[in-house]
């Protein structure tokens, strides 16, 4: 489809928005003149007509949005072609390559993606400043091919006057959402409004002594939501019309890709792209956030720059990532095309000769990929985290597990105290319990949090329901004392779980066995003792 037909639909839809404004208008305004004109007359006409022009108000509303909101700038780092010589000269060349104007600034970001966005005037007719955006993560992840090959990709956009009619696009999305949303959030107002009023009269009743009757507001914002419902379903049209476009302007773009980067750069750029999505999303929320609730961030420039670590341990988890490529879209309104059929059309292309030999790390671009890191979390870190004291990788694991192990602990603690009052509920205290009152152990586990199963079970079963949890418990209690006496320490895994790693070998086995002997039926602490009390 040329750009003067993308024009064309572009700006059919967004008038189609505009008709049906008018239209429902038009109803809303033949109800209340065939009403007046029927001879119809009193309070019961008048609230009808009170009615219409209530629904109309967010008609008329959202038809004379004349702005489209406008998105925050993205936060990030900006270097300028003095800082990043490199990476302009490369951005600056693809440009050229692809047959579009170099992008006037480059954002670093902190996510594994790479867009250009650009701020034109006048509906997308006139150009605007033009920006890059290359999340560091998504460079961490590539070697310098394949970024070549993922940049040509967006800047392909603009080669072809993809994104020149975008903002009608966007201007329609925007005033179909917020006419949506104006009559929702009358809907919910007077849903509120009716149920105030029923709870009110049905105080009134049980102050009379009478029953009151149950709130019920199904009724209540109907008008509203039918209303909403008819947007919602040109919404849905609207997407579906402008989805087909965009999903072949990105098999556009991917042409353009391959043509310029090499068929398997960017081929194998494609298939890494969903492996370090996902990876890094693991990376965020078990490594580079792990010590936040103890008040800890990665030492500084590893808040982001630690996903290197994660990505070379885990290569054989990545591996199989990137051959099972999604073979549908996130959603059904995503404007890309699934992955698995991108690849497949980039790889059945004819080979170009050029191959898929890895390059140098896309990272080695940059001057200083670890002063960027750093830079970079000060521009996308809230003030509160930049606040949090930093540690490095082995002492953050370890503060941060040894608390939370701790915190883990307090139902236990809580438990033995509730049987031994006065103490603080710590394993010596507990051992001691079980010494003295062999049967407090059971009464201890009886205070534990437990299945709906064990909670039914009586007699034996009930012991042996118990019996794994409170092990768990006592063993939470032996790691927080091990770990405060220096005897255990956490140890940090890129390729899995944090691990708890002893003084001495054998502590484990031994450790195993000792737990056994605590809460078996005739319990035995002294190799609990032993082990971490001595």
């Amino acid at each position: 489809m040329g750009a003067s037909l993308r024009a064309l639909r572009a700006l059919v839809l967004l008038s189609g928005f505009y008709l049906l404004g008018f239209v429902l208008l038009a109803v809303l305004a033949g109800i209340d003149y065939a009403i007046i004109a029927s001879g119809g007359h009193g309070p019961v006409v008048a609230k009808l007509v009170i009615v219409s022009l209530v629904l109309a108000f967010p008609v008329v509303r959202g038809m004379f949005m004349l702005r489209t909101p406008k998105a925050e700038p993205m936060a990030g780092l900006r270097p300028t072609e003095q800082q990043e010589p490199h990476l302009w000269a490369m951005v600056r060349e693809l440009a050229a390559a692809v047959g579009t104007r170099a992008p006037d600034e480059i954002v670093l970001t902190d996510e594994v993606n790479a867009a250009v966005g650009e701020d034109p005037r006048l509906l997308g007719l006139l150009p605007g400043p033009r920006r890059m955006y290359i999340g560091l993560p998504l460079m961490t992840g590539l070697d310098e091919m394949q970024l070549r090959a993922v940049l040509a990709h967006e800047l392909g956009h603009y080669s072809n006057a993809d994104t020149r009619f975008t903002p009608l696009i966007v201007r329609g999305k925007a005033q179909i959402g917020r006419t949506i949303a104006h009559f929702h959030e009358r809907a919910d107002n007077t849903v509120a409004k009716e149920r105030a009023k029923q709870e009110k009269q049905a105080g009134k009743r049980i102050a009379k002594g009478k029953k009151a009757k149950e709130v019920n507001t199904s009724g209540s914002g109907v008008m509203y939501r039918s209303m909403a419902k008819i947007y919602t379903a040109y919404g849905s049209f609207f997407m579906r019309a402008t989805l087909s476009g965009f999903r072949r302007q990105e098999y556009a773009a991917d042409l353009a890709a391959a043509r310029i980067a090499g068929r398997d750069a960017y081929a194998s750029a494609l298939r890494e792209l969903p492996a370090l999505v996902s990876a890094h999303t693991f990376y965020m929320d078990r490594y580079a956030t792990l010590g936040v609730g103890a008040g800890l961030l990665p030492a500084p420039g590893q808040v982001f720059g630690g996903f290197g670590e994660l990505l070379g341990a885990r290569a054989e988890e990545l591996a199989g990532m990137r051959e099972e490529l999604p073979e549908r879209p996130a959603s059904p309104y995503d404007s890309h095309p699934p992955i698995a059929d991108r690849v497949a059309r980039i790889e059945a292309l004819a080979d170009d000769g050029r191959g898929a030999a890895a390059t140098r790390p896309a990272l080695d671009v940059l001057v200083s990929a670890a002063g960027a890191f750093a830079a970079l979390e000060h521009e996308v870190l809230t003030s509160e985290a930049l606040g949090l004291r930093r540690a490095d990788w082995s002492d953050l694991v370890h503060e941060s597990m040894s608390l939370y192990v701790a915190q883990g602990a307090e139902d236990i603690r809580a438990a033995v105290a509730a049987e031994r009052p006065g103490t603080q509920g710590d394993l010596g205290d507990f051992l001691d319990l079980i010494d003295t009152d062999p049967a407090a152990l059971w009464r201890v586990a009886d205070r534990l949090p437990k299945s709906e199963e064990a909670t039914a079970a009586t007699g034996r079963a009930a012991r042996e329901f118990a019996r794994p949890g409170v092990r768990r418990a006592l063993n939470q209690l032996v790691t927080v004392e091990l770990t405060a006496r220096g005897a255990a320490r956490w140890q940090l895994s890129w390729s899995d779980s944090a691990t708890l790693g002893y003084s001495s070998e054998g502590v484990q086995d031994e450790l195993d066995a000792a737990l056994d002997a605590a809460v078996a039926d005739q319990g035995d602490t002294a190799p609990l003792r032993k082990l971490a009390l001595a």
